[in-house]
């Protein structure tokens, strides 16, 4: 029986680059950083939550075939892989946090059914919902 989600995939050109971006701009912490003969296995976590890791993942990396590589790499590019979502207990505060350390939002903060919304992009161009859930979800509102 599946207990739930413990590692996920995000996509990197530069893996210590991306290294960086989750531990120095998120304040993320390093869970792994070994070699594993032809590949280096990385992962990175929020404080508070070890039972959930970003694994980073070269797009160069075993296991894609060349023709494999290339899409990846033009749609990581292109930053239209959505890698997912952030929950925080304030969205407005990290906002400001994240964009003083240089982390590229493509949304501001905004009220949504759900709660309040900011969307920031990894050093890569995959996007990241950051989320403060409200405490009451009305899905009876329109997802305008």
């Amino acid at each position: 029986m599946i207990k739930g989600l413990g590692i996920t995939t995000v996509w990197t050109f530069d893996q210590a680059r991306t290294k960086a971006f989750f531990t120095e701009k998120i304040g993320f912490e390093v869970r792994n950083d070994l070699s594993m003969g032809e590949m280096r296995w990385v992962t990175v976590g929020a404080k508070g939550q070890p039972d959930v890791e970003l694994a980073l993942m070269s797009l160069d990396g075993p296991g894609l075939d060349p023709e494999s590589s290339e899409a990846l790499k033009k749609l990581v590019a292109k930053g239209v892989i959505g890698a997912g979502a952030f929950h925080t207990d304030d969205c407005r505060e990290d906002y400001e946090t994240f964009k003083a350390r240089g982390v590229e939002f493509i949304q501001e903060p905004q009220e949504r059914p759900y709660g309040i919304e900011a969307i920031f992009r990894d050093d890569n161009g995959n996007w990241y919902s950051l989320t403060e859930r409200s405490e009451e979800l009305d899905f009876s509102k329109s997802f305008e």
